[in-house]
Formats: C-alpha cells, sequence, structure tokens
C-alpha cells in the first residue's frame, strides 16, 4: 500500500496556495531549510512525525485523518465533516446509520 501523506500534502498546500518554503517557516522550520525539508515530504523520501504533520493540517486548514484517506472522495468528505458542528456530525451519522440499516 502506498503512503498517501506526500500527495495530500502537496494537494492541500496547493490548494492552500502556499509554497513548501511558507508552509515549512509557518510550522516553525527554520528558513534556510524549509523549502528542501517540505519537498522532501512531498516527494515521499521522508514521512513527518505526527506532531509535525498536525502542524500543517492546522496551516493548511484540513483535519490530521485527510492526510491518510487512500483516495480523493473520501479525504474530501473527510475536510467537509470537520467543518460540520458537532450537533451537524451527529446529523449525519444518524442519517448514515438510519441508510445502512435501509440497505
Amino acid at each position: 500500500m502506498e503512503n498517501p501523506i506526500p500527495a495530500r500534502l502537496k494537494a492541500a498546500r496547493k490548494k492552500a496556495k502556499i509554497t513548501q518554503k511558507d508552509l515549512g517557516v509557518k510550522i516553525g522550520m527554520e528558513e534556510s531549510s524549509a523549502s528542501g525539508r517540505m519537498n522532501h515530504y512531498e516527494k515521499g523520501r521522508h514521512v513527518p512525525d505526527i506532531g509535525t504533520l498536525t502542524r500543517m493540517a492546522e496551516e493548511l486548514g484540513v483535519p490530521l485523518n485527510y492526510f491518510f484517506c487512500q483516495d480523493d472522495v473520501t479525504a474530501e468528505l473527510a475536510c467537509l465533516i470537520d467543518k460540520l458542528s458537532e450537533e451537524e456530525k451527529e446529523n449525519l451519522l444518524a442519517l448514515l446509520e438510519h441508510k445502512k440499516l435501509a440497505l
């Protein structure tokens, strides 16, 4: 199974219209190495630790689980669900559970 983090990271960064260097600096990397380090994460040469990934998620406006989604539809759903209020999430869960029972 291919690691989804590199592709998800690149997609979220491009959607946020931010450079590799800027993202790295915003999450606390040294300016001189930020671009290279981010490039290594996006190419899959290195995997960010969970703390780094969490800071990236916050900066890019995506939920942490977005980075682990294997397909684009699930990743987009994760982003949309994350934006819902707790009540809306509970309502969605109830609706989905009801639909599952109807199948």
